[in-house]
């Protein structure tokens, strides 16, 4: 009686190559370390190209605005009082000088401060008179609130 050593799967195999050894490369290691190495390098090139030490060359040229100019404020106190930066301005002169301001550096960006006592109408209207005066992007300023307290009243 014969006994067979090999199982069908093995001996197809083997019928289908002879009786040379398989020589097949796996690519899966290969593709993993590349994986890798791509992940790694996209996470390090940014941070190459911070801390490069170099001289650069000088030129008789101005700076520009926005390393000149601090941003433009408006802040409202408690009792309602308008300041741009720190200069106070009447409701009637508010628009006026908001248009000097936007001819003079160009309407950009305008940061609003206003006390949390004031009534949401009076910072209504001066959002209006920024809208009027050409301004469209405004930036609220506010405190910040620890994380995990919620939204806490104003007394």
């Amino acid at each position: 009686m014969a006994v067979h050593l090999f199982s069908s799967g093995l001996r197809s195999r083997r019928s289908r190559y002879g009786s040379r050894p398989i020589s097949e490369i796996n690519v899966t290691p290969f593709v993993d370390v590349m994986l890798v190495l791509l992940i790694v390098f996209m996470v390090a090139a940014p941070l190459l190209t911070v801390g490069v030490p170099l001289q650069l060359p000088t030129a008789p040229a101005r700076a520009l605005p926005s390393d000149l100019q601090e941003p433009l404020t408006l802040s409202i106190d408690a009792s309602g009082a308008v300041f741009i930066q720190k200069t106070a301005v009447s409701n009637d002169e508010l628009v006026e000088k908001l248009r000097a301001i936007a001819a003079e550096r160009g309407p950009g960006r305008v940061y609003v401060r206003a006390d949390a006592r004031i009534p949401y109408g009076r910072a209504a209207e001066v959002l209006g008179a920024l809208n009027l005066s050409g301004y469209v992007d405004v930036g609220l300023v506010m405190e910040t609130v620890p994380t995990g307290t919620g939204i806490e009243e104003s007394p």
